[in-house]
């Protein structure tokens, strides 16, 4: 039999002239990262030095005056949407640390949690995770002196306290595919986030707070708490979509969970959470952990428009590794 190639229909779908007709055949993409390629894309996709050496926002620099203004733009109706979940204060398999809740008069009470972890919505400073001790920008902290100090020198969510106001993008994987949600395990490809795009008719760009659900909470109803996490299994994004995420220049990043999927495929020879890692150590993004994208999922599919003002104020705890936080979404 005799082949012939006759053109590219689509990314991945080349046409075929075999003895017969011809017939479109698909090439998958590979997803395959090695170790070398990624410790290559802690240069090539790095933001270390972009706004100077002394910078401690990271890509928060991408939301300009200017971007703030195109975000203000985006509310029409004034309908706003919380993308935080309740706190829970019950502790099971993945929620070690809930919130700790207690009344100390009739009108005062204590409100207090381990944020991080998979259970509470928080957001991710950029002192809060390291490579090998360094954490964003080339900021090497003696721990002894953190902990004698009681917070970080640099790189703490102190420097957020104006608060997040941006664009907030949703792209939601499981009304893509059309499912209820995302099975644990499930990989995030790039080809999965352009086709949300083209779906919800919006690109991601520079300065954007990007939301990826995958149903975490609906699934946790339908199955009761599960290991997630490091230790455990998260639908989310695959470790090839790294370049991607650099080519949008995003400020913020979001899920229904730690973003990235674990454990990591066999093709992807990464450590756990190394999309989460990346994006923090070396791209400087802050992230929002944990959201329930529930019912921005919905609000945004009645109004067939992913795209709306969003807004979040992190507590100003000076050296702080993160905040719990309740971004909004304005429609």
């Amino acid at each position: 039999m005799t082949k012939a190639v006759l053109g590219i229909l689509t990314a991945g779908t080349i046409l075929i002239q075999t003895d017969g007709a011809p017939r479109a055949q698909t090439k998958t993409p590979s997803h395959s990262v090695t170790k070398d390629q990624y410790e290559r894309w802690k240069q090539d996709l790095s933001n270390w030095g972009r706004w100077g050496k002394d910078d401690q926002l990271g890509a928060m620099n991408l939301i300009t005056a200017a971007k703030r203004k195109q975000a203000a733009a985006l509310v029409k109706e004034g309908v706003a949407v919380s993308l935080a979940s309740d706190a829970d204060e019950e502790k099971s398999v993945d929620n070690p640390n809930p919130y700790e809740h207690r009344m100390m008069g009739i009108g005062a009470d204590y409100i207090g949690v381990a944020m991080h972890g998979w259970a509470h919505t928080h957001l991710d400073s950029l002192a809060h995770v390291n490579d090998n001790g360094t954490f964003f920008n080339g900021y090497r902290p003696d721990a002894d002196t953190v902990r004698r100090d009681n917070g970080h020198a640099r790189n703490s969510l102190s420097n957020e306290k104006t608060g997040i106001f941006t664009r907030g993008v949703l792209l939601d994987i499981p009304r893509l595919k059309g499912v209820k949600y995302l099975e644990p395990g499930t990989p995030i490809y790039r080809e999965d986030l352009e086709a949300a795009e083209k779906m919800s008719g919006v690109k991601v760009g520079p300065g954007d707070a990007l939301f990826i659900r995958t149903g975490v909470w609906p699934y946790r109803k339908d199955h009761g708490p599960y290991a997630r996490g490091r230790a455990g299994k998260d639908a989310g994004l695959d470790v090839s979509t790294l370049p991607w995420l650099k080519e949008r220049d995003i400020a913020i990043l979001g899920s229904d969970h730690p973003q990235g999927v674990n454990p990591a495929p066999p093709e992807s020879n990464v450590a756990p959470n190394a999309v989460h890692d990346f994006m923090l150590v070396y791209r400087g993004v802050l992230l929002f952990d944990n959201c329930d994208l529930e019912a921005i999922a919905d609000a945004a599919a009645a109004r067939r428009r992913w795209e709306f003002l969003v807004t979040a104020a992190p507590l100003p705890v000076k050296g702080s590794t993160g905040s719990p936080i309740n971004p909004i979404a304005m429609f």
